[in-house]
């Protein structure tokens, strides 16, 4: 009888160890176990964007023999950041996505691709930050996504348009987001997963890049609902812009390409392939126009704004938000002459109205300025994305702000101040690792068990509301309403509706007066 037992355990791991491989389109792969979820790292998704293929759309990866052991991840892709703790140095090999499944056999459970932050110049998938276990536990396949960085992600050059069948070049980490989607149809099935249920997420630069999918026509039946934090991209396309106006048309975006390669040793575009990668990566530190998304007539036809305004982009289901002192972490506020005069130079004849509705104060007061900042920057594109959504779409919208914090003392040098860019990062992942921050509290896990539920929620349902969660409400913009994300997560008004009322005029005089050329080639 024992040794019946034994051999019953022995074929119970064989059959896990097995359940562990799976076969994509790549070959076959063997991944680990871990708290219960099957997790493959470092798959491939695309060939290795180097030597001619520098600077290209991505291409199909290559096929391996035998098993692939996938539980490590790639290199992070070669970035302005290159000592990420506990990782490999970077590399330009570095377009591999990772899986957290839950799934059983024969189930099919929602996806949700996370798409990481970091200004389109830092960050990568295997950050501890980034990964998938406490998502993927609320019956959710998890998959995050890399793409190419910087200088290598974002470089527009004439000759690189010249030699594009769409006349386009510049948005190539774009396209590697679109790769990894591709991938994520093809082969999540395998997985456990729903490809006709994608959900695609991310925060900052990957909550801007959740918007221009959704505008990308490249981008039309990869993806079925999108989340976006602190993201969104609808002001208007101008060369020069600041934040909140970072999109360039191609020809500004070219000229500044071209200006910069007469600058790294040599102009010529088969030179500028063999150059080292860390040599491009220095030479390009400080280069504004090199590290952003472009207008290229083709990933992103045209103004965002405008596309929404005319229906034409990915109708999905849409849940969009920011955190309540974006503005302490951009800018630095440091006396109330210089916040006149930056107000005075970036806004123009719309100055006065704005520094009426974000006054200048003083000690904790302050915070109503830096409230400019998180308006223009983010507040105002999450708006604008929810009330043209519900007003020339059919799917609905939801809208956040994040405001979990700690109270300091009225005499401490923190007083007043709320949730700085990426404070809802651990919540959303339930990993508290940000650097000095000290350990969670009870209402801390209490409110990160909140956000994920509600985020897969979302993804399952494409409605965040569920058994024992406060009501979140379908924005209407009739009275506008957005969920206040906080110890006690309740409903609550449209924040700084004024303000944001006030940037809307803004925007619309920087759109009707920007130097557009005709949507490129």
């Amino acid at each position: 009888m024992r040794a019946a037992v034994l051999f019953g355990i022995s074929l119970l791991v064989a059959s896990t160890t097995f359940a562990q491989t799976v076969k994509v389109d790549g070959g076959r792969l063997e991944g680990t176990v871990e708290e219960g979820l099957r997790v493959y790292r470092g798959i491939p998704f695309a060939a290795p964007p180097v030597g001619d293929l520098r600077w290209r759309p991505p291409q199909p990866a290559a096929k391996w023999e035998g098993v692939r052991k996938a539980g490590d991840f790639g290199r992070a892709c070669l970035q302005i950041n290159q000592a990420i703790a506990n990782l490999p140095a970077p590399s330009e090999d570095c377009l591999y996505l990772n899986v957290w499944t839950p799934a059983r056999q024969g189930e099919r459970l929602p996806v949700m691709v996370w798409i990481h932050g970091g200004g389109f110049t830092a960050g990568t998938p295997p950050e501890r930050l980034y990964h998938g276990e406490a998502i993927a536990k609320k019956g959710v396949v998890f998959v995050s996504v890399a793409y190419r960085l910087g200088v290598f992600g974002f470089f527009a050059h004439p000759e690189l348009s010249a030699e594009s069948p769409r006349h386009a070049s510049g948005n190539y980490g774009l396209l590697d987001m679109i790769a990894g989607l591709q991938w994520v149809k093809k082969n999540v099935a395998a997985f456990g997963g729903d490809p006709s249920n994608v959900t695609i997420f991310g925060e900052s630069a990957g909550g801007i890049a959740v918007s221009m999918l959704c505008a990308s026509p490249l981008a039309k039946g990869l993806f079925h609902a999108a989340i976006s934090q602190s993201g969104g991209s609808f002001g208007p396309v101008r060369a020069g812009g600041g934040p909140g106006e970072n999109v360039q048309p191609l020809g500004a975006a070219e000229k500044a390409g071209a200006a910069w390669a007469a600058t790294a040793g040599t102009a010529r575009l088969a030179d500028l392939r063999r150059v080292p990668g860390e040599k491009l990566l220095e030479s390009s530190r400080g280069q504004r126009g090199l590290a952003w998304p472009i207008m290229d007539g083709w990933v992103i036809p045209d103004d965002q704004y405008k596309l929404y305004a005319a229906g034409r982009y990915n109708d999905v289901p849409v849940l969009a938000g920011y955190n309540s002192d974006e503005g302490a972490s951009f800018g630095n506020l440091t006396s109330r002459d210089a916040y006149l005069t930056s107000v005075r130079d970036r806004y123009g004849r719309f100055a006065e109205r704005l520094l009426s509705v974000y006054p200048w104060g003083e000690g904790a007061a302050r915070k109503t300025a830096r409230d400019l900042s998180r308006d223009t920057t983010f507040g105002w594109h999450t708006w604008t994305w929810a009330r043209l959504q519900t007003k020339t779409g059919k799917s609905q919208a939801y809208l956040y702000y994040f405001d979990q914090h700690p109270i300091h003392a009225a005499d401490s040098p923190q007083a007043g101040f709320g949730s700085p860019h990426a404070a809802e990062m651990p919540y959303v992942f339930s990993h508290f690792v940000f650097r000095n921050s000290p350990p969670p509290t009870a209402d801390d896990l209490a409110l990160s068990d909140a956000m994920i539920s509600y985020w897969t929620n979302f993804a399952k349902r494409h409605d965040p509301n569920g058994p024992g969660l406060p009501a979140w409400p379908v924005y209407d913009d009739r009275g506008p309403r957005m969920m206040y994300l906080a110890t006690s997560p309740k409903a609550v008004p449209l924040v700084s509706e004024d303000g944001l009322k006030a940037l809307d005029e803004y925007f619309a005089w920087r759109r009707a007066t920007a130097d557009l050329p005709a949507a490129t080639h």
